[in-house]
């Protein structure tokens, strides 16, 4: 038999009502709770003693359960971000720019990194005083696709008239490794990470003293790794989020310092005022390197 008209629409009434208590009770639930991920940090086990004691704080400061969430890749981030299976993102400026073209995640807070630029370094006794004398010559850099050890050296040459995929020869190689080439003469310079360059392979060094390298560009220091939310994500949660990060920020800082890979952020700060635009240097970067849409994840 037929249902009839009326009950019909009963029924339909009551299948949108059901829809609606069900959607209410997502929007409640959501509300109460985020999901984050972080790109550089492969695994749940490495997530959990990485980043647990800062989930923790956040926890407690803002009256949110967090969830970490692991990710694989920068890929897998974003597609878990614009399939809202997480909430928030803390990632690198490179990473930053394609997953705000892909997904439209936008700035919440700024993790600052003291230091965090890129530097053009040669032997001391080269002979090489500017980066015009590298024309011709093999400069090594980082992993494709690194903010500081490829991008944002590739930028540098940039910065002083150099064409860094034609007038150099590059090279991808570890820092480590180099470092040792440069020491045998085998390349005329290399890209780096200063900071990672002078804490972790020059102050290591058993060979050469500190003063048998020169440093011939200095690039301006790097937009901040930042945490980013899904356009998703309730503006209340976010603006709730800031303001932990604003009046917490010792607590947080103190949490994520307890991992042992979360050095690079020793000495830093939040800054909620971070804007999109900050992110300009890296876009341009993408560019130089021949990738100006940034549309994709280089290197993966």
């Amino acid at each position: 038999m037929m249902p009839s008209k009326i009950t019909l629409k009963n029924a339909l009434g009551a299948a949108g009502l059901a829809a609606a208590l069900a959607l209410t009770a997502t929007t409640a639930g959501a509300a109460d709770s985020i999901r984050l991920a972080v790109t550089d940090v492969e695994g749940l086990e490495a997530l959990q003693r990485e980043f647990k004691p800062f989930a923790d704080v956040l926890k407690e400061a803002s009256g949110l359960e967090v969830e970490l969430f692991p990710v694989t890749s920068r890929n897998a981030a974003a597609e878990a971000l614009r399939a809202r299976k997480v909430d928030f993102v803390l990632t690198g400026p490179a990473e930053y720019v394609v997953m705000q073209k892909l997904t439209s995640a936008y700035p919440v807070v700024g993790f600052s990194r003291p230091d965090y630029f890129s530097a053009i370094v040669v032997m001391a006794d080269s002979g090489i005083n500017a980066p015009a004398d590298l024309k011709g010559k093999t400069v090594t850099f980082d992993d494709i696709g690194s903010t500081s050890g490829h991008l944002g050296p590739m930028q540098l040459l940039a910065d002083y008239g150099l064409d860094p995929r034609n007038d150099v020869k590059p090279m991808h190689v570890h820092r480590n490794v180099a470092h040792e080439a440069l020491k045998r003469g085998d390349v005329a310079a290399i890209g780096v990470n200063y900071r990672s360059w002078t804490d972790r392979v020059r102050a290591k060094d058993p060979d050469l003293k500190p003063g048998a390298f020169k440093v011939i560009a200095r690039g301006p220091d790097l937009p901040n790794d930042i945490l980013v939310a899904g356009p998703h994500v309730d503006k209340d949660v976010v603006a709730r989020l800031r303001d932990v990060f604003s009046e917490q920020s010792d607590q947080l800082i103190a949490a994520i310092l307890t991992g042992e890979d979360n050095q690079k952020y020793a000495g830093m700060q939040f800054l909620p005022g971070v804007q999109d635009k900050d992110y300009q240097y890296i876009r341009n970067a993408y560019a130089t390197i021949g990738y100006p849409q940034y549309a994709d994840f280089v290197g993966n």
